[in-house]
């Protein structure tokens, strides 16, 4: 005798399918890109602090090799020296980007973080910065109660980037995407001293038909 469980007809859950679209979009700089890799000796200070290390004793600060070191390098290639810059292709983290257009949705008429956030990614972890190669700058900056210090980080001066954003056509159209990325670029911007944080850098604008063809992208 069959259980009453076995005789059941057993159905199967349905899922249907997420209706993914890809759009590669050009953004152009409209102000200069500070790039502020954390160092690995920035990381190894962070953790030695962490784990009660002793410090040691400061070693004389080399502006060369923190130039160097705040930038994103492509391709695995290092960098010993400035000559090795002119060899090398640069890009930027791609979370800084979806986060600047995550934010920018709450400059829409309905906009939620949660809803922007989970219906569009950006394809890799860094997207190539082009255009320029980065020119080292120094920068006084404060660091606790009054103290001053000086940064030595890498600046795009006329950059552009080619992001290739997957999303969900279901709850976001490629319109809305170059919307969002448009009021990202003028409102929260990316790298150090952007609009977001009171500065005026990282700023950016989706590019047109006649300025992508100008590009030659």
């Amino acid at each position: 005798m069959k259980s009453k469980q076995s005789s059941q007809t057993e159905k199967t859950a349905l899922v249907p399918e997420i209706n993914i679209q890809q759009v590669k979009i050009t953004l152009i700089g409209d102000s200069s890109l500070i790039s502020h890799k954390w160092s690995e000796k920035a990381r190894k200070q962070m953790l030695d602090k962490q784990m009660k290390v002793a410090k040691s004793a400061k070693v004389a600060r080399d502006p060369e090799r923190d130039f160097l070191d705040s930038l994103y390098v492509l391709d695995g290639q290092s960098l010993e020296n400035r000559s090795d810059v002119k060899k090398a292709r640069f890009g930027f983290p791609t979370i800084a980007l979806k986060s600047a257009a995550v934010c920018a949705s709450l400059q829409t008429d309905g906009g939620k973080k949660t809803t922007s956030r989970a219906a569009f990614h950006i394809n890799g972890d860094l997207v190539e910065i082009k255009g320029c190669l980065p020119e080292p700058r120094e920068d006084m900056v404060k660091v606790g109660m009054g103290t001053a210090d000086l940064r030595y980080r890498g600046e795009f001066k006329n950059w552009h980037a080619d992001v290739v954003v997957r999303y969900n056509a279901d709850v976001m159209s490629k319109e809305q995407i170059c919307n969002l990325f448009t009021l990202a670029g003028f409102g929260i911007g990316v790298g150090e001293w952007r609009p977001q944080k009171n500065g005026s850098y990282g700023m950016f604008h989706v590019a047109n038909e006649a300025e992508v063809k100008a590009l030659g992208v």
